[in-house]
């Protein structure tokens, strides 16, 4: 597995410029714009699907400054799910990290991400790869020779941020999220993948948090933060201590 180059926006690439040139599921998310990218104007690009998924910038820059607060003896941050961007630049732009590797499998998406992340001039602080974050971790912890020397890390220097998909029934309507049904990944899959290192988990806001201790190695507790805007949660991040430690 290598990292990736700097790949080329395609045509599911876009930067809207109007509410009229937005499919009509996208308006929404379109008129907060501002608050998902205060650089939009800039040329920020999503492909359609991304928006669905992209943290708030005030929320990225916060769980940001969050996670800056681990323990120094962890230098390597990896976001598993980069989408088009948002969080890994808050991470870029903290400057508390020796080493971001940001993982994004849709070639499109990591486009824009790259882009994007140039455009708040932290695109070179950033290892891109091209692939699925999962394989990466499994290669990372057992089978390390497969990966280029520029994505093999100490696991116990590192700390991964994952903000997956969040579908699934009843993620919009139910009054607590079974996190056993949140689709393409559930709660243990995401958990299984990085129990070895201290992992932050952002998941939606009216997910069981009973479910989410039961996470704690051992002793340990899981510190559960819910990120808000406006008066209104957006997520709430789980930070989870590794097996490792």
């Amino acid at each position: 597995m290598q990292p990736a180059p700097v790949l080329p926006l395609s045509d599911d690439c876009q930067h809207y410029r109007t509410k009229a040139d937005v499919p009509w599921d996208l308006q929404k998310y379109f008129s907060q714009r501002y608050s998902i990218f205060s650089y939009y104007d800039d040329g920020i690009h999503l492909t359609d699907d991304a928006w669905f998924g992209v943290t708030p910038e005030p929320v990225a820059m916060q769980v940001a400054y969050d996670m800056s607060g681990s323990k120094p003896s962890k230098k390597v941050l990896i976001d598993l799910f980069a989408g088009a961007g948002g969080n890994t630049i808050a991470f870029g732009l903290s400057d508390r990290w020796d080493k971001i590797i940001s993982i994004e499998r849709d070639t499109s998406t990591l486009a824009c991400a790259q882009h994007n992340a140039n455009i708040y001039e932290v695109g070179d602080r950033i290892t891109w790869v091209n692939a699925d974050c999962f394989d990466y971790l499994d290669r990372l912890h057992n089978d390390p020779d497969s990966l280029h020397p520029e994505l093999r890390v100490d696991v116990a220097s590192a700390v991964v941020f994952a903000s997956p998909p969040w579908g699934g029934p009843g993620y919009r309507t139910a009054e607590v999220f079974d996190l056993s049904l949140m689709e393409p990944y559930n709660l243990q899959k995401l958990h299984q993948a990085c129990r070895e290192m201290d992992h932050a988990l952002y998941l939606p806001r009216t997910s069981d948090l009973r479910q989410i201790a039961r996470l704690a190695p051992g002793d340990d507790k899981v510190e559960v933060v819910q990120y808000c805007m406006k008066g209104a949660s957006k997520a709430l991040v789980a930070y989870i201590p590794g097996k490792a430690d």
